[in-house]
């Protein structure tokens, strides 16, 4: 019997000791549902499961689970005077120091690395970025990467111990599910309001360039923006982004986008210092019945094509204007901002194929696409 007794506590210690070097040295081994992204970032994913039943009572469970990786975020920018710089200003008027203004928004922590999703409008042209953690931890944030078509940023922190939200899937997400804001609306901390999606893919709001946003009723006020939206299971669904409202607070039209273009450029800004999007060179417009007649096609639905760019990816397919594109890769497309989505979710490179109607006649060209050209630097909100 004590030689029994000797050989398990032996085998104990053993397994102890093994469990307290991989959790040293590989932390993400024994975290539960750890993957890696396409970018090598390690990340929370939740299962593949059935959507989210409705739930009766308390909401707390979910919010317990997410909110520890909502954080604060406070920015600060200083202003000078124009001509600050002049030599003859500077004798005449003194050394204008620039006086720092302030903003304030929210952020999410989707890695144990330590990478925050946020919005690019809250983090824009800052010098300063300070993040606050739910456990009162502060400590500054660098940019790693912004991308102003979709208005989401990259922010990086060194911490350890961070909570970290889990991934949702929010192609599973239906309207009528119960969602969850979480943020720092008006810095009066960190805040939870509940509500339903109330629709989805939603686009032509005028906010950015790509847009298919989740809409909620959940409260969502200025300080929200980059905060989580979250399912009743605490899993991350949307980032908080814009809202309607003709009062400057929440009027029950609130506006998140998925976490899949999110995750998308997430894994394109730390693998390549960008996101690498699709492009054929043409001048999509709405199908209207003006339109149609001019070109002389009978389609009712789809974009259509009022230009091609000489020796572009669409042109050297045979795309000519006149051309209603109804499909993109097998996925339809019903305005203009629709196509620009899915133009742009093709890899460059890669043909794909796209329906298309000519006159009376429906026929399909294989595209390759390039890569998007950069826009010019423009005055953004």
């Amino acid at each position: 019997m004590k030689r029994l007794w000797l050989l398990f506590s032996q085998t104990v210690t053993v397994l102890v000791a093994a469990y307290f070097v991989v959790a040293t040295l590989q932390p993400d081994w024994i975290r539960s549902g750890a993957t890696r992204s396409g970018a090598g970032i390690a990340l929370l994913q939740a299962p593949d499961a059935p959507a989210p039943q409705p739930v009766a009572g308390s909401f707390a469970a979910a919010a317990r689970k997410a909110a520890p990786a909502v954080v604060s975020i406070n920015t600060s920018k200083a202003v000078r005077h124009p001509r600050s710089n002049d030599p003859w200003f500077r004798f005449f008027f003194g050394d204008q120091g620039g006086q720092a203004q302030t903003g304030l928004g929210s952020g999410v922590i989707v890695s144990p690395d330590g990478y925050i999703l946020t919005n690019n409008h809250v983090v824009e042209d800052a010098d300063e970025i300070e993040v606050t953690l739910t456990d009162s931890r502060r400590t500054l944030a660098r940019v790693i990467g912004t991308d102003p078509d979709t208005d989401l940023a990259i922010l990086k922190i060194d911490l350890d111990k961070l909570p970290v939200i889990v991934l949702g899937n929010s192609d599973q997400i239906a309207v009528g599910d119960q969602v969850l804001a979480i943020g720092n609306p008006f810095g009066v901390g960190q805040t939870v309001t509940s509500g339903i999606v109330s629709a989805l893919g939603r686009t032509q709001l005028g906010i950015n360039t790509f847009e298919n946003f989740i809409q909620t009723d959940a409260a969502i006020n200025p300080g929200n923006s980059g905060g989580a939206l979250v399912d009743v299971n605490g899993h991350l669904m949307g980032i908080n982004t814009a809202i309607y409202s003709r009062s400057g607070g929440s009027m029950g039209i609130g506006f998140a986008i998925p976490v899949s273009t999110a995750q998308q450029v997430l894994d394109g800004i730390v693998r390549d210092g960008q996101v690498t999007r699709g492009w054929i060179g043409v001048e999509p417009n709405e199908l209207s019945p003006e339109l149609a007649e001019t070109f002389g096609v009978k389609a009712s639905e789809g974009v259509i094509i009022t230009g091609v760019l000489q020796d572009g990816p669409a042109a050297r397919a045979g795309m000519r204007p006149g051309d209603v594109i109804v499909q993109v890769n097998g996925k339809a497309v019903g305005n203009v901002s629709e196509l620009l989505t899915a133009v742009a979710a093709l890899k460059p490179g890669e043909p794909a194929p796209f329906r298309v109607q000519r006159g009376q006649q429906v026929t399909e060209l294989q595209i390759q696409p390039g890569v998007r050209p950069k826009p010019h630097p423009t005055l953004r909100r």
